[in-house]
């Protein structure tokens, strides 16, 4: 029973760092595919680089962007999220419909690929492409339509998983982006813009053999009435933030696995005192004290290696379960990597060897002749 409870309180260690972690990891991923993104390209926009509805602004300003040196195309893209209510607090970006009137698509280095039917065309009206997270919370088909903020637009494409943003967006042509958003303004904001000069950012390709970050600060210069944001941007805002919020995420879950690991120390502790006529029979018949030694910290690996075991099991039910419940409503949470599943259940391990090398490191040293006459 004792040594039950120690492997179960383990277990439940190794499960809290699972989900932690893989959160952690899911969060990591976005942003590894972000720096991927804005490696090359600077975006021009009103708002900050991460905005649930980013301000609108005037498309005539991609003459200007792509009059800035080093500024090989620009693109003009509208954002907003897929809901209109985005409800409750996010784990990452909230799904978004993003259109874009695809002047860069030759000059963007990150690739999608896709896993049915094809890309956007400039031509495509009322069609969208939608990221493999939305599938099931639109039910998605290809040559099927969706409902989009009350409008019906028809699938042409789904995209590869790509455990980066386009997992959770739609995207569509400018117009029909532009259309869209335009229907849910007040009445006193449409009658003071133009439909066909809505946008909410430009997204400017650098030439090879520039900086995209001095690029950026160029248009900055040359364009003080708009924020231009390279890869430094992205790295300093959201790259570092999410770093600290893994770490904190991480240390979290090897807290909880400590605490179960501390009732290793205890479980062996006892099993020895219990156990300290057999260890002087052994040593009567000549056991070393090695042997010993490594009896008492095999049986704490093993106790860690179940406990990790268990615990991983738990964790993998939860975040399965959970990522089905949250595919529904297109929000996947979890991501439980090899290098995470590994690396909690060797934790786990090492845990219970440690735990038990003070317990086990008092047998080794025992007299014979005293362990004998224990009762």
């Amino acid at each position: 029973m004792r040594a039950f409870l120690t492997i179960f309180g383990i277990a439940i260690g190794v499960f809290a760092l699972i989900a932690m972690g893989a959160i952690a990891e899911k969060l990591t991923l976005l942003v590894d595919g972000g720096t991927k993104y804005y490696k090359d390209k600077v975006i021009v926009s009103k708002s900050d680089l991460i905005s649930l509805e980013p301000n609108p602004m005037s498309a005539k300003i991609i003459t200007e962007v792509e009059a800035v040196k080093g500024v090989e195309k620009a693109q003009a893209e509208l954002q907003m999220t897929l809901d209109e209510d985005i409800g409750a607090v996010q784990m990452g970006p909230p799904a978004s419909i993003v259109g874009t009137d695809l002047r860069g698509q030759d000059y963007d280095s990150f690739k999608i690929t896709f896993s049915e039917g094809r890309d956007l065309r400039k031509s495509d009206i009322n069609k969208v492409v939608v990221g493999s997270d939305l599938v099931k919370k639109l039910g998605a088909k290809v040559g099927k339509n969706v409902k989009l903020r009350g409008k019906s637009f028809e699938v042409i494409g789904i995209m590869e998983k790509t455990l980066t943003i386009p997992d959770t967006t739609v995207l569509m042509t400018l117009s029909d982006a532009q259309r869209l958003h335009y229907k849910d303004l007040p009445q006193m904001v449409k009658d003071q813009i133009d439909i066909s000069d809505l946008v909410t950012g430009i997204t400017a390709f650098i030439k090879d053999d520039y900086d995209p970050n001095k690029v950026a600060k160029e248009i900055k210069k040359e364009m003080p009435d708009v924020k231009a944001f390279g890869p430094k941007a992205f790295n300093d805002q959201i790259g570092n933030a999410v770093g600290i919020f893994t770490a904190i995420i991480f240390l979290i879950g090897m807290i909880s696995l400590l605490v179960g690991g501390l009732s290793v120390i205890n479980t062996m502790t006892m099993s020895i005192s219990e156990r300290t006529r057999e260890i002087g029979i052994r040593k009567a018949i000549g056991a070393s004290s090695r042997q010993i030694l490594s009896q008492f910290l095999i049986e704490s690996g093993i106790i860690g290696l179940i406990g990790g075991m268990i615990g991983l099991g738990l964790g993998w039910g939860f975040t399965t379960v959970a990522n089905s419940v949250g595919n529904e409503s297109g929000t996947t949470l979890f991501l439980l990597t090899l290098r995470l599943a590994i690396g909690a259940v060797i934790f786990a391990v090492l845990l219970g060897i440690i735990g038990g090398l003070f317990p086990s490191w008092r047998a080794a040293r025992m007299n014979p002749v005293e362990a004998l006459r224990y009762e």
